[in-house]
């Protein structure tokens, strides 16, 4: 399967490399640009740039997406079967979700909506939270989302 995989953190990067290991053929890595940080404000690598570099994959590193036409069109030439997003940081246009012949997977790591945006893990433990899960959305073409909750294994469609 084609993939083009969206994500940044540790947690992503987890991810992507679970992706790979189960051989499918990553066309394609997604990651927000680099920033500085420390004392010296030296740009520091994500870990999921980290990965892609060590394994070959090509990377794109776009300020924006939406509104973004030569980065679409680059994903829309890659032609990808599914696009993987896990902790992107980023919402993604529809003109993205479409582009995929079997849909965007995004998995969120926590409880929704409880724990949307930023640091979603580490606000449950700083929270005490005794348990969470994660979330597996598929966007399909049009304008509903399948959401799949592994803990339940339950799935339902939300428009």
């Amino acid at each position: 399967m084609k993939v083009v995989f969206m994500g940044t953190p540790d947690f992503a990067k987890e991810s992507l490399e679970a992706i790979h290991k189960s051989g499918h053929k990553i066309e394609a890595v997604v990651t927000n640009p680099d920033k500085p940080s420390g004392r010296g404000l030296k740009l520091i690598l994500s870990p999921v740039k980290e990965y892609a570099l060590s394994e070959g994959f090509t990377l794109y590193q776009p300020e924006k997406i939406r509104k973004n036409e030569e980065f679409i069109q680059k994903i829309k030439k890659i032609n990808p079967d599914v696009i993987c997003v896990v902790a992107y940081g980023k919402i993604l246009p529809k003109s993205i979700l479409e582009i995929p012949k079997f849909g965007c997977i995004n998995v969120h790591g926590s409880l929704l909506p409880k724990y949307r945006g930023a640091a979603p893990i580490q606000w449950a433990v700083l929270n005490g939270d005794k348990k969470t899960r994660n979330y597996y959305y598929i966007h399909g073409r049009g304008n509903g989302y399948w959401r799949y909750d592994f803990k339940r294994r339950n799935s339902y469609r939300r428009r």
